[in-house]
């Protein structure tokens, strides 16, 4: 009891255990007008648990058709049973929605699983769209190419021996590689010099030059 001038009273209602033994409880309170019962008494929801603004939207209107209905008569026990109904006829409800949310969720799982695994389907639009890519990035990796090799030309130049002896180590043991090779036995033609030991040569002549000998034909 709230108050007795004018009599206001709360009757909380409880449903019936549902999913997990989870109740909706919702705390009615009620007042007396002068005329009652030959007009309706004021009600409003004092306090909810587990109750969504929707449903309890829908208790307030449930209270409204049923206290039309019961005009003359002491409704206040109508009135309840009724709402006690609705409260049991929620807990399914919400039993239903749980389930018909997980069942959209595990849905929805197996729709992305399937398109993970058939990847994308091959249309006209993205056909032509994957194929000029494909194009523009053959055609940048042709350019690349080209241009590397024009670099490689450029970088091409022809060396002299004297380069070639500079840069490559191994041309200064070839001559000691070619003796060793060959076992050291050097052949020499001793006729080359047969003339030479007929000449009257001076080597103490200041004069003398080696390299001139024989290009004198007198």
């Amino acid at each position: 009891m709230l108050s007795e001038v004018p009599t206001s009273f709360t009757i909380t209602v409880t449903s019936d255990a549902g999913e997990n033994d989870e109740t909706i409880e919702v705390t009615l309170q009620f007042t007396y007008v002068e005329k009652y019962p030959d007009e309706v008494p004021l009600w409003e929801i004092y306090s909810q648990e587990n109750l969504e603004d929707s449903d309890a939207e829908g208790i307030l209107t449930l209270l409204q058709q049923q206290a039309e209905e019961n005009l003359g008569m002491v409704m206040i026990f109508t009135l309840v049973t009724a709402v006690q109904d609705k409260l049991n006829e929620l807990v399914d409800e919400i039993k239903n929605r749980r389930e018909e949310e997980k069942r959209r969720k595990e849905e929805a799982a197996e729709e992305a699983e399937k398109v993970l695994f058939q990847g994308t389907v091959v249309t006209i639009e993205n056909f032509l769209s994957w194929k000029a890519k494909f194009e523009l990035e053959m055609a940048e990796l042709r350019r690349k190419r080209q241009k590397e090799e024009e670099q490689q030309q450029a970088g091409k130049i022809k060396l002299t021996g004297k380069k070639l002896f500079e840069t490559d180590h191994n041309l200064d043991t070839s001559d000691i590689q070619f003796l060793e090779d060959s076992g050291n036995s050097v052949e020499v033609d001793e006729s080359l010099f047969q003339d030479l030991e007929e000449l009257d040569l001076d080597e103490d002549d200041p004069d003398f030059d080696p390299l001139a000998l024989g290009s004198d034909e007198d």
